[in-house]
């Protein structure tokens, strides 16, 4: 079996375990893909595109519970047609065992039905659940491309007595996220931070990936030659053993980390 070379658990520097999730996408052979290569018990969050939809989200997400493995599933608000189909998902996901949710706004650009933001879906969320959903929200240590830093950290206050914990965008910088961290705590936000982490990765489609999600100066060594490069390229691969090392010291605040593998889980 070809293990990621993350999907083991880490250590803190205190020798507490490091929790850690593997992001993956709902294509069609995701699945088996998975199977023959992430062991079973494993943290999962599937994705919901707007290209995929929820139902692709929730399908994928049932039969990967019923293999064992631990399944955040993502909703995307704007992608939700109605109530009533948000009310059978999280039926069908708690039969299946799923006690945690992710909420986000989601890339459509007009919302199918009625919730334009996930934090409409999250009230929704949590009534039709009567609470027994967890629910995760995002973070943006580096910002949003179309939303200023201000407007983000109020959507982030008004929705936490609702959420269970912060997942941040990718970012590749360990300092960066710890200051995000003691933004958020000077802010009144006590919420749990996961540090959105990139799997391996070719060195252009990560360039490609976050100039679409608006990741900023942490990338910029991606350019760059010599001692700071060579820590995080492998090749022409990004590796992020060295960030996940230095976002495993306790004083980051970080709680756990969300890897993003874009269905990858070859070593590299």
């Amino acid at each position: 079996m070809a293990v990621h070379p993350l999907s083991a658990p880490l250590t803190l520097a205190d020798g507490a375990p490091l929790p850690m999730r593997l992001e993956i996408v709902p294509t069609e052979d995701i699945v088996p893909q998975v199977a023959t290569t992430v062991p079973e018990g494993s943290a999962l969050t599937v994705t919901c595109l707007p290209h995929h939809g929820i139902e692709t989200t929730a399908e994928t997400s049932v039969r990967l519970a019923g293999l064992g493995y631990q399944v955040v599933p993502h909703l995307a608000a704007r992608s939700i047609g109605d109530r009533a189909r948000l009310a059978r998902v999280l039926r069908r996901f708690e039969s299946a065992g799923i006690t945690e949710v992710f909420a986000v706004g989601g890339d459509a650009v007009q919302a199918a039905g009625p919730y334009a933001n996930s934090l409409e879906l999250m009230e929704d969320i949590a009534e039709l659940s009567g609470g027994r959903l967890s629910i995760g929200v995002a973070g943006y240590p580096e910002g949003h491309p179309t939303h200023g830093a201000v407007a983000l950290l109020d959507a982030l206050l008004a929705k936490q007595h609702l959420a269970a914990n912060v997942v941040t965008q990718m970012c590749f910088s360990a300092r960066m996220i710890t200051a995000y961290v003691g933004l958020l705590r000077s802010e009144g936000v006590e919420l749990p931070v996961w540090a959105g982490v990139t799997g391996p990765v070719p060195r252009t489609r990560l360039i490609s990936l976050a100039a679409k999600i608006g990741v900023g100066p942490s990338l910029k060594f991606i350019s760059r030659k010599g001692p700071l490069a060579r820590r995080f390229l492998r090749g022409d691969a990004y590796s992020c053993e060295t960030l996940v090392r230095d976002l495993s010291a306790p004083r980051t605040g970080v709680a756990g980390i969300h890897l993003f593998t874009f269905n990858s889980f070859e070593g590299r």
